[in-house]
């Protein structure tokens, strides 16, 4: 990869969500750097910055791989094994493999979709504000969470996680959206997690430690099915 290919993936268009920060950093930096000098001049510099670096939005390519889940965000695994889903959700109380991805704030935001499908619930739920690589902060903290019905009639569910300082989860879908893997369907701002829940008696091909690429790493084959979680 070119050092200008580099400068482009980390200076990519900042999502839409991104822009009154970038236009209050400007704000401070010019009002407040001609009326009260430079102590507050750089601070707004260097804010603006830093949200164009956050609020990155880079362009991603689908794996050339049919039938499989790929991560929803960008992050490392900090948790994998069986877990019920969100009861929210409707999708009954059997457990199955979970994936938790925890994004920092250096990760890209911007949540996509694991698999192609249908939306068929979409849930928010108010709550704590924990570290989000804490395993109760699937069931304590702030979360908006999704079911996706892809086109076999197999239930896939992905959740957007507020963390220590995340306070506003975006989603940018509604229910009964048809949605393709790949497509951007969220942001979480400043820090947080995205669960993703694999149909029954799938298993993932990820594991904890592993760094994910939202929109192109494989979590799991959806053909490649075993005993449940």
């Amino acid at each position: 990869m070119s050092l200008i290919d580099s400068f482009r993936l980390v200076l990519a268009k900042p999502h839409p969500a991104g822009r009154p920060f970038i236009y209050a950093g400007v704000a401070v930096a010019a009002v407040g750097g001609l009326l009260l000098g430079k102590w507050l001049f750089w601070p707004g510099v260097a804010f603006t910055l830093f949200c164009f670096y956050f609020f990155r939005d880079p362009e991603r390519v689908m794996p050339p791989r049919p039938g499989v889940v790929i991560a929803p965000a960008d992050g490392r695994v900090v948790m994998v094994g069986p877990a019920v889903p969100p009861a929210e959700l409707g999708l009954g109380d059997v457990p199955r493999w979970r994936v938790c991805i925890f994004l920092s704030v250096l990760d890209v935001h911007v949540n996509r979709v694991p698999v192609d499908g249908v939306v068929t619930r979409i849930a928010y739920r108010k709550g704590a504000f924990l570290n989000a690589s804490l395993d109760k902060a699937s069931d304590e903290n702030e979360r908006n969470a999704l079911a996706i019905r892809m086109p076999d009639g197999r239930d896939v569910a992905v959740v957007q996680i507020a963390g220590l300082i995340a306070r506003r989860i975006l989603c940018h879908v509604r229910e009964q959206d048809q949605v393709m893997a790949g497509d951007r369907f969220g942001i979480i701002r400043f820090g947080s997690r995205t669960d993703v829940y694999l149909p029954e008696g799938v298993r993932p091909l990820v594991a904890v430690g592993q760094l994910m690429i939202g929109g192109e790493t494989v979590v799991a084959d959806l053909n490649a099915t075993g005993p449940r979680a």
